[in-house]
């Protein structure tokens, strides 16, 4: 049995859906349940989530599906009735993004996948562990993820242990550019990717780290840096 703000937002949301094809932002779920704070919101997300209600779509901003509700409200809403969030890149969800981004204060989940490396390639990344709020206007189209920063190789990049990155999704990336890259499909790390001569390499922004170069078919560009988040103690 859900809880009141439990079942009030999920109603929330799938009235929201109905209407505009995109989910709520956090902002618009706590002014719509009254309450102070977006940390209540996060519980109660979680909670619809874990006890199957909802399921938040990974690397999209603003992207949660609802599965079930209440035997008493009927059946769930038919996927044509949200199929905007079913599609990457989906024309209406972008707009509706491109419209939230105009607010510094709108905020949206993404999921944070551990730490990467910037030095040595590390572990592989593993399934989300939790979610980070960024602001939506650091967002552009497609599909966003978190890492946590390992190492001082990119530090004259001005990315420094700890920092957590926004990565953009994409299996390309000019040459110079900072991305995501997986090695043997087995590890990965944040370098300068540069492709020259059907070889790949991954370029420090540390002068004490070496530039690593890889047959091309060994590495895989898993996305581009395009924020990063600096937490101060």
């Amino acid at each position: 049995m859900l809880t009141k703000k439990q079942r009030e937002l999920l109603l929330y949301i799938r009235d929201h859906l109905s209407r505009t094809g995109v989910s709520p932002s956090f902002d618009e779920m706590k002014d719509a349940l009254e309450l102070k704070s977006k940390s209540g919101i996060h519980r109660l997300i979680t909670a619809l989530e874990e006890r199957g209600f909802i399921r938040r779509l990974a690397h999209r901003a603003r992207a949660v599906e609802i599965l079930r509700l209440p035997e008493d409200l009927g059946p769930a809403p038919q996927p044509q009735e949200h199929a905007a969030l079913s599609q990457q890149n989906n024309p209406l969800l972008n707009k509706k993004i491109e419209a939230a981004n105009q607010s510094a204060d709108d905020t949206v989940q993404l999921p944070l996948y551990g730490k990467i490396a910037a030095g040595t390639p590390i572990e592989a990344l593993n399934d989300p562990a939790t979610y980070v709020d960024v602001p939506l206007n650091l967002l552009s189209n497609g599909d966003h993820y978190a890492l946590t920063v390992e190492g001082d190789s990119m530090i004259e990049a001005g990315i420094l242990d700890g920092d957590t990155v926004l990565i953009k999704r994409c299996d390309t990336i000019e040459n110079g550019q900072i991305g995501v890259a997986f090695v043997d499909n087995a590890e990965a790390t944040l370098k300068h990717v540069r492709r020259q001569s059907g070889k790949i390499e991954l370029e420090p922004a540390n002068p004490a780290y070496e530039t690593k170069i890889y047959e091309a078919g060994r590495v895989q560009v898993q996305g581009k840096l395009i924020g990063l988040l600096r937490t101060y103690n």
